[in-house]
């Protein structure tokens, strides 16, 4: 810090005294003091203006001399708050602690941040190992085809060839959903449209899409939705593809899952019911979680613990509660809440 940035910075109070000093020598004449006395007292006045000005100067130096130090050799410069030097100052110790709250602030940003990248790093790592499977199984499917149009099977092994590596590319294409959600989902608000949805359509419309990997596990679905909300369509779908792939991927023999809508004065609510083993009574509040697969995950096909999450995470952002209720051994329902406007309804 310069003397002459000081100096200048104390310009109001120097200009104070400049006038006291004025006004005091022009009472001191007034009241008969003789000039000598008068220019002894000034004199003695800017003596002690001027050492008070050196003292505050050199102490105001040595601080921001230290602080400057510390900055200079800190790695993680929005620390600095916590390691600026004491000060008498009653200022210098507000500005301290306004710099240690906003830097709280900065330090959980970058941890939220930080968390969130190695959530999307171990997400893209595992979707990355879940997505090599169906591609090995196409390649595995090819070459048998090969083989069994060399030795001339038939038309049929060729047609069940096919059909399995539609199944497997559908698996494929699911999971590239599901990576692709997942980055938009920070952002909703940038890619979305709301209007008029028909949940009969949209919910017939999954089930067509997982037509095949439906029949193969021996999937019986009862529609009944014939309620309308307003929502985004193509986030639905996901949403719906999301819960029903989770139904069929925990189901153990055949299953059953009935889709159905009830009017409540405030909402539209959809229910997804299955047949399935159902989920544990201590485990249901966290299925919704990131990465949580619970005792069905680890004793099914591998589980990345992601649908739900996407689910729950899309509906918040959608304004969509979200909920389950599941007995286990008996099966799951899957509850959506559309939240009905007064204004809309009419």
């Amino acid at each position: 810090m310069k003397l002459s940035a000081y100096l200048k910075d104390r310009f109001l109070l120097l200009l104070l005294h400049i006038v006291c000093m004025g006004i005091v020598s022009g009472f001191l004449r007034i009241t008969g003091y003789n000039e000598a006395n008068i220019i002894l007292i000034l004199l003695f006045w800017a003596v002690v203006l001027s050492s008070w000005l050196i003292v505050v100067y050199m102490q105001r130096r040595k601080f921001f001399r230290e602080a400057d130090r510390i900055l200079d050799h800190l790695d993680q410069r929005y620390l600095l708050g916590e390691l600026l030097p004491d000060s008498f100052d009653l200022e210098d110790r507000m500005y301290r602690d306004m710099i240690r709250r906003s830097n709280k602030s900065v330090i959980e940003r970058i941890r939220r941040l930080e968390d969130e990248k190695q959530d999307y790093k171990e997400y893209i790592e595992s979707w990355v190992h879940e997505v090599k499977a169906p591609m090995t199984g196409i390649a595995l499917l090819c070459e048998n085809a090969k083989k069994m149009n060399c030795m001339d099977d038939g038309g049929l092994s060729v047609k069940n060839a096919l059909r399995s590596v539609s199944l497997e590319n559908q698996k494929i294409e699911n999971f590239v959903d599901m990576v692709l959600y997942y980055a938009r989902s920070e952002h909703v608000y940038k890619d979305y449209y709301i209007k008029e949805t028909n949940l009969q359509e949209t919910v017939c419309e999954v089930l067509e899409k997982n037509r095949m990997f439906l029949i193969q596990n021996h999937v019986q679905a009862n529609v009944d939705c014939r309620e309308s909300v307003y929502t985004d369509r193509k986030w639905m779908l996901f949403i719906l593809n999301q819960i029903i792939l989770n139904s069929v991927k925990y189901c153990s023999g055949s299953l059953s899952i009935h889709i159905f809508t009830k009017r409540t004065p405030k909402s539209v609510i959809l229910y997804l019911k299955d047949n399935g083993v159902g989920i544990r009574e201590e485990e249901l509040p966290r299925i919704f979680e990131k990465g949580f697969t619970g005792s069905n995950g680890r004793s099914h096909e591998r589980s990345t613990g992601m649908g739900l999450y996407l689910c729950r995470r899309l509906c918040g952002r959608l304004g969509i509660e979200i909920r389950a209720e599941s007995v286990y051994g008996e099966g799951t329902c899957i509850i959506l809440e559309y939240p009905v406007s007064n204004y809309v309804s009419r």
